[in-house]
């Protein structure tokens, strides 16, 4: 599978899982530690604009929704859903061939391309539709054909620091997603 076409797929997850919170609950604890639903909606969100900005090499100037940002709720507005599907819109017409070899140097990441972050929003995607999904119960599943490639990418880059993912976890049944969840910290 190629990259764009999995990464269009993790966005697709979110985008049900986001559609599907009832409207009194966007400020409901998700599974994401210290950030409601609106928060992680408010994270993601600003991940398509930070990946806007790497794409076009200009400089994202709000890291309210950084990883580890407090409240980046603030950053989902009234309406996150049709916040979150702007900003991907906009985030997905910079992604070419040209935008995604772009080399970036990252405090916490160092050398890298656009291409290698669209690898890691991705498993942030399929994170992050897990902590909504789970704490809210709303019936929506993961892409099973996309978490291989995430666990491997995992194995191989995962920064285990706080704002990022926690320790890993014993996975609570012999499942691949449950091995891919523990592997990122979280706990089924």
């Amino acid at each position: 599978m190629e990259l764009l076409e999995e990464y269009r797929r993790a966005q697709a997850g979110f985008d049900a899982v986001l559609a599907a919170v009832p409207g009194d609950c966007w400020d409901e604890p998700s599974r994401c530690e210290a950030w409601s639903v609106r928060d992680v909606a408010g994270h993601v969100t600003w991940g398509q604009r930070q990946l806007q900005a790497w794409a076009t090499g200009q400089v994202n100037e709000d890291q309210a929704g950084a990883p580890g940002a407090p409240h980046p709720g603030a950053l989902a507005g009234a309406d996150p859903l049709a916040t979150w599907r702007e900003a991907r819109a906009a985030a997905w017409e910079t992604l070419n061939a040209d935008s995604l070899r772009r080399e970036l140097t990252l405090s916490n990441l160092g050398e890298t391309t656009v291409e290698a972050m669209v690898t890691v929003l991705v498993t942030d995607h399929l994170a992050h539709t897990w902590d909504i999904e789970h704490a809210l119960g709303l019936g929506i599943k993961l892409d099973e054909e996309l978490i291989p490639g995430s666990l491997a990418w995992a194995r191989e880059n995962i920064v285990r620091a706080p704002a990022f993912f926690g320790p890993e976890r014993t996975p609570s049944h012999h499942d691949e997603q449950s091995r891919w969840l523990a592997f990122l910290g979280r706990a089924a």
